[in-house]
């Protein structure tokens, strides 16, 4: 032959699609994608009947894995050693199936990721579980196909009893596809499929009723579940796992033990990573970390420090950490040799025909058989009924094919009977054998009836697909290990902050800061008081406010705007510290400024929106009442709150209840007193009405309280220099809204103009800050009850320095116990939660 004859002449292009087409469709078919059957691969088809073949049983001893894998890999699988190995190896794991298809022996790999030992070290057996896989297989239930060279025969699927796709799972990458489909719960299945037999017509919301989330073999949370019920409607989603964590309480600190992680993790790296996260400090809390699992199970002990919240810590470990992970669904089988996605009543339906199919082929096989052995039985009673003239023609016969066609030609019999008869031992000739022959046959007749039975009727086939389940779901079904948590996927930010009491300061420029309500010190009346907030030149702390780390704020400025923000998203400030300025925070203009704060716990409380009110009260003495619910939806930009008129301001902004009473001041010390029912509730744009007269153009509104417990409650006042006194509530008589009110203290230049007004009680303390920054803590209780119109006594000494006061606030007393002066750094600060009626109070 000439070289150029040798040469075929093709278009590269032609053949590259032709070649790469071929390797995928090889991939695809013969390598990466399980048969949505039996839920296997090639790889893991070949390792339990190689093993099967093998006689390496559950109820044998084990065989070396060398042995298995080389029986696997000569015969069906010529694909390497360490593919075979990895696959049967991972059959084996109890960690990475729901349910172990073999019996392994030996050192399987771990949880940790560590490497299984040489095959030449391990051992293994089918367990029960994978037996049931090829039950029936030798009745003619699957169909044959030869192996790669054409000298044995190897099953195309196999007839398993369990639906093992949607059972242990799938996984594999194929060329421009993939598929990963997690495990789920024997138990549920089963019952899927029962109902499906039942029905033909179930919806998947129905199915789902059955199958409530996947059911992964290390445990831990599903959390949430749109993912899975997404998964379940269109074969592809997203499941959320959540380790089991338990927070435990000691004396000196508290730990996080972990007892199950989310599948697919390795433990191992989980602990590094949360031991990275520590030492990179991008994780606080955190003094020590041990892995403490054993043969009793895992157990990962989190050391949290004396001063942190494990809460917060575990809270940040779920999303910075593989404690929390999730599992992409992909339902990607192969339905008659193609790739198809699935949803859930696809993966029900398609293993329960294929159920079907193998009880129907089985049957046939059955019933086949059961009429070979009743046609050799009709012969061999023939037999025996006339077993003398049997004999004489057996004996008279040169030849055993002579003594066949004699009996046939006699008897009317086939060759078959006639050669189960030549064969036939002495000792059936009996009366016992006799009398078993005939119990045989009729047994075989009632057999034979039922399997046509089965045969001919849908219904009764399907009550034996249904036994068999229900059989196998006895066996294998146990409880649910994932538990299923139904709530958002998502993190709230406010999992990430304790909710520890803070007080919200803000400074004249517009400087905010939260600083925890502990870093503040309680003094006696009359003390110098401690250094609070640096502020710049020309500023000084003007607002400070008591509130919680998960309410809600809402600012007003003083051209009656409204603005949120969660108490976290505040910036964290020492006490020293001067804070961040506000418009950083909120878009503010830059000739506005906050001037009223008002906490709620929080704004998606239905009832409790619409059951509380703002009340607004300006520089210019006019009033307005709206319902909190119109200021319920937060947007970046902020909201009107108010409408103003011209020059006028807001400065003070309460909630209540829309019953109580209100008392209003003004800086030449006269105060108004009436009921909030005065004020008609109005929309949120509305300007509002007058709720006091002022005295001249100089006189202005410094304040306004809401009365809630006239029994125990008294008003506050606190002039410029210093100087305050406590009234009861009934020496301000209630008159209309709008006129001039009562003197509430007298005003001299010794006392200076009134700056603030409060509601107190005897529980409170009064926080007060200078212009240049001093701040000190006093009790109410210290601050006798005196008439209306004295001069009160001095609270703060100003007479050192040339100061003036700034703001006042008052907050809860954690104990009516004076501090020692001797002892005037001494914390005594509330540890108690702010109660939720003191939510409703709006302090300051």
């Amino acid at each position: 032959m000439l070289e150029q004859d040798r040469i075929i002449k093709i278009n590269i292009e032609d053949e590259m699609k032709s070649s790469y087409i071929d390797y995928s469709m090889s991939v695809i078919v013969s390598r990466a994608l399980p048969d949505v059957r039996d839920g296997f691969k090639p790889v893991h088809r070949r390792i339990l009947f190689g093993m099967n073949e093998l006689g390496n049983t559950s109820d044998k001893p084990y065989k070396k894995s060398a042995r298995i894998v080389g029986e696997v890999l000569g015969k069906y699988h010529p694909h390497g050693d360490s593919s075979v190995y990895g696959a049967m190896v991972r059959l084996a794991q109890e960690w990475a199936m729901r349910y172990t298809l073999i019996d392994g022996q030996g050192n399987f790999g771990s949880v940790d990721g560590d490497s299984p030992a040489a095959m030449r070290y391990t051992e293994a057996r089918l367990n029960k579980v994978g037996e049931e896989m090829m039950r029936d297989i030798e009745k003619e239930t699957v169909d044959f196909q030869n192996n790669f060279d054409d000298t044995l025969q190897e099953p195309k699927v196999l007839p398993t009893r369990i639906p093992n796709l949607l059972v242990n799972g799938a996984s594999g990458i194929a060329v421009g596809m993939a598929t990963n489909m997690p495990p789920h719960n024997l138990s549920e299945v089963i019952d899927a499929c029962d109902a499906y037999l039942d029905n033909k017509e179930i919806t998947i919301e129905e199915l789902m009723q059955f199958v409530k989330a996947p059911d992964f073999p290390t445990g831990g949370y599903i959390y949430g579940m749109s993912g899975v019920r997404e998964a379940f409607l269109t074969g592809r989603g997203r499941v959320v796992m959540r380790a089991k964590a338990n927070i435990e309480a000691e004396t000196t600190h508290d730990k996080i033990i972990v007892s199950e992680i989310p599948y697919n993790v390795n433990k191992a790296d989980l602990i590094k990573s949360i031991a990275d996260l520590v030492s990179e400090k991008r994780i606080e809390g955190i003094s020590n970390i041990n892995d403490e699992s054993d043969r009793e199970g895992m157990r990962i002990v989190i050391d949290i420090k004396r001063d942190a919240n494990s809460s917060v810590v575990l809270n940040k470990l779920f999303k910075m950490t593989s404690l929390q992970s999730s599992f992409s669904v992909n339902n990607i089988a192969l339905v008659n040799g193609r790739p198809k996605t699935l949803n859930l009543k696809d993966l029900v339906s398609n293993f329960v025909e294929h159920r079907h199919d193998v009880v129907v082929r089985r049957t046939q096989y059955e019933l086949r058989k059961a009429k070979e052995r009743a046609h050799i039985l009709e012969g061999l009673i023939i037999a025996s009924d006339n077993i003398d003239e049997v004999i004489k023609i057996i004996r008279a016969a040169k030849n055993p094919n002579e003594a066949i066609a004699g009996l046939i030609e006699r008897f009317n019999l086939t060759e078959i009977q006639s050669r189960a008869i030549v064969e036939m031992r002495l000792r059936q000739l009996t009366g016992l054998m006799q009398d078993q022959l005939h119990a045989e046959y009729e047994e075989l007749m009632k057999q034979i009836a039922y399997f046509e039975e089965i045969l001919a009727n849908d219904e009764v086939c399907r009550k034996v697909i249904k036994d068999e389940l229900l059989e196998v779901k006895a066996k294998f079904g146990d409880e649910r290990r994932s538990e299923i948590v139904y709530s958002s996927e998502e993190f709230n930010p406010e999992d990430f902050y304790a909710d520890d009491q803070m007080v919200i300061t803000i400074s004249h420029l517009g400087y905010i800061k939260r600083t925890p309500l502990a870093e503040f010190h309680s003094q006696n009346r009359g003390g110098v008081g401690s250094k609070g907030t640096e502020t710049r030149d020309a500023d000084f702390v003007e607002n400070i406010y008591p509130a919680t780390m998960h309410n809600t704020m809402m600012f007003f400025t003083q051209k009656g705007k409204c603005y949120w923000l969660k108490v976290y998203e505040i910036p964290e400030g020492t006490k020293n510290s001067k804070g961040r300025a506000i418009q950083n925070l909120l878009n503010i203009d830059s000739d506005d400024k906050v001037n009223a704060f008002v906490r709620v716990p929080s704004l998606t409380d239905q009832d409790f929106i619409n059951s509380h009110y703002l009340l607004f009260c300006t520089k210019q003495g006019v009033i307005k009442k709206t319902s909190l619910e119109q200021y319920s939806r937060p947007r970046q930009n902020g909201v009107i709150a108010i409408n103003l008129r011209e020059d006028d301001q807001v400065i003070e902004v309460r909630m209540t209840k829309g019953d109580n009473e209100i008392i209003i001041a003004n800086r030449n010390g006269r105060a108004i007193r009436f009921n909030e029912v005065a004020v008609r509730e109005m929309g949120r744009t509305a300007t509002g009405v007058r709720g006091m007269t002022l005295d001249n153009d100089n006189d202005e509104v410094i304040g306004m309280i809401c009365i809630k417990d006239k029994e125990t409650e008294s008003v506050m006042v606190v002039s410029e220099q210093g100087y305050g006194k406590r009234s009861d509530i009934d020496d301000y008589r209630i008159t209309n809204r709008g006129g001039k009110g009562v003197k509430t203290l007298n005003i001299t230049d010794k006392t200076g103009k009134l700056v603030a007004i409060k509601s107190v009680t005897d529980e409170n303390d009064l926080m007060i800050i200078n212009k240049s920054g001093i701040t000190i803590r006093l009790k109410v209780a210290d601050v006798r009850i005196m008439g209306r119109a004295t001069q009160g006594v001095r609270l703060i000494n100003l007479e050192k320095r040339n100061d003036e006061i700034g703001s006042v606030c008052k907050v809860v007393s954690e104990s009516p116990e004076e501090a020692d002066p001797s002892e005037e750094d001494e914390t005594i600060i509330n540890s108690e939660n702010i109660s939720s009626e003191e939510q409703t109070n709006d302090e300051e």
